[in-house]
């Protein structure tokens, strides 16, 4: 059977495949792969035979089962589903259980897809690698001693192994796009506001979004078709119409103009992934579209605005975790008779190293006498980069740059260096402080192997051009029959 959503969705439709057999095979890559992998947290073996059963009476019945029927998804753990625990990749939610679906699992779940798994994350989001989960770091099925990516590794690594179709991440500074470059798979994150944040365990509110990973471009469209939509639940969700996204994906390109801005293509960029990306650009030029300059000038400010915000909203997000309400409550000795001291020993036995640290950067800039100097003149310089992307797109319908600098680097290569870390995202923070859709797409590997991603940013709720442009790519891309030895592994 073929591991595509599309594909798995129409069999199961017509009856071709029963959604128990397509789950099934899935479960049972799980249980043989993750051990080598560790992408998943929770697995919901149960929970998934009976949905898939539900979808297999529906199709029996006559009934419609929905776009995704019998689709096996893997959702990131912090997007909340009901019944399975959601950790955020932290001790301090080790045990939590939430009584509800997010916005999109229900979307899911009405379209037909099966959740079959949570999966391990960097945590909070907090991470580019993986390693900063409470509960170890995930692998790359593409070489087992390099890192996925963050902080949606798990869910990245999960696709790129072939043990489900599509999985559920969420993007903050690149979560769902610098893991996607890194296991060679498809990654959206959608223009801020065009899918549901409910149910999904805040980082930054002003910048985290779900999305789709997906083995294929088509998958990944018909995917966000399902999460997108008003959620009355969200203040920030957009009242927009949602467009056919996957009928975008066949569109012409012909004419389209592609923007490329040299602050992309800077100090940093490894050789072999800028000859990878600046060869895709010229073949999208030979499929017909029109390649332009476009200068991004406030680029070179992008991290450490990120970092000043990002960090200020987690701090206020994060506050809320203080063994009161629900989570891990550490009320031995002091703390057992005052508060203070209880909030204190619950924050610094459930937090990780690298969420302190953000927390404490956080609270620094929204200080009294710093605030000004810090957290107001980010917010100034976000302005100045979103109107960067404005006057480009005056230019241009998307601009295409790579989506990380390097390919996959070793697992504990960077866990001391935690700026070399944060500029793995360089390439996608600006795409997020500005809240248009962005995406990473496969193309041509390095000559080790590794993955390199392209990505394809457009304007604000224009996920169709980008889409389309993606589309194309695909089927010229070196990239797109490639995947990893463990993704052909026998599992029988």
């Amino acid at each position: 059977m073929s591991d595509g959503v599309i594909d798995i969705a129409e069999r199961v439709r017509t009856g071709a495949v029963s959604a128990e057999t397509a789950v099934s095979q899935a479960l049972r890559r799980l249980t043989a792969l993750n051990s080598d992998l560790h992408a998943f947290l929770h697995t919901a073996q149960d929970q998934a035979l009976e949905a898939a059963r539900a979808v297999d009476a529906k199709v029996a019945r006559g009934d419609d089962p929905g776009i995704l029927a019998g689709v096996p998804i893997a959702i990131k753990d912090a997007i909340c589903t009901r019944g399975l625990p959601s950790t955020a990749g932290s001790r301090i939610l080790e045990n939590y259980v939430p009584p509800y679906d997010a916005t999109v699992i229900e979307n899911l779940r009405a379209a037909g897809a099966v959740v079959i798994g949570k999966t391990n994350m960097d945590e909070f989001a907090m991470g580019s690698s993986n390693e900063n989960s409470a509960y170890g770091p995930v692998r790359n099925p593409w070489d087992l001693e390099r890192a996925p990516g963050g902080s949606s590794g798990g869910s990245a690594a999960a696709v790129a192994a072939r043990i489900v179709p599509c999985s559920l991440g969420s993007d903050t500074g690149g979560s769902i796009r610098q893991p996607a470059s890194l296991t060679g798979t498809v990654g959206i994150k959608p223009t801020y506001g065009r899918v549901s944040r409910y149910g999904l365990i805040a980082f930054a509110s002003s910048l985290d979004q779900i999305g789709p990973f997906a083995t294929d471009v088509r998958g990944a469209a018909r995917v966000l078709k399902v999460l997108a939509g008003h959620d009355l639940r969200d203040s920030t969700s957009l009242d927009v119409p949602v467009s056919d996204f996957e009928a975008a994906c066949g569109r012409s390109i012909k004419g389209l103009r592609i923007g490329v801005a040299a602050e992309y293509f800077g100090e940093g960029l490894d050789p072999e992934v800028e000859a990878s990306v600046r060869a895709a650009i010229a073949d999208l030029q030979a499929e017909g579209c029109i390649v332009r300059p476009v200068s991004l000038p406030h680029t070179r400010y992008a991290i450490a605005t990120y970092y000043v915000l990002a960090t200020a909203e987690a701090s206020s997000n994060l506050a809320r975790f203080d063994g009161v309400r629900y989570g891990l409550r550490v009320d031995e000795g002091d703390a057992r008779r005052d508060l203070r001291a209880m909030y204190g020993a619950t924050r610094e036995a459930g937090f990780g190293t690298e969420v302190k640290r953000r927390i404490v950067l956080g609270t620094f800039v929204l200080s009294a006498g710093y605030y000004d100097a810090y957290y107001l003149k980010a917010q100034r310089v976000r302005t100045l980069i979103r109107r960067d992307f404005e006057a480009a797109f005056r230019e241009v319908e998307v601009i295409c740059c790579p989506t990380s600098p390097t390919p996959a680097f070793r697992l504990g290569e960077r866990v001391d260096d935690p700026l070399a870390m944060y500029l793995s995202d360089v390439y996608s923070v600006p795409a997020s402080l500005a809240g248009i859709p962005a995406m990473s797409i496969p193309c041509a590997p390095t000559r080790s192997g590794l993955p390199v991603g392209l990505q394809i940013a457009a304007r604000p709720l224009d996920e169709d051009s980008m889409l389309a442009v993606a589309s194309a790519w695909e089927t010229r891309s070196p990239a797109r029959s490639l995947v990893p030895p463990m993704a052909t592994r026998s599992i029988d």
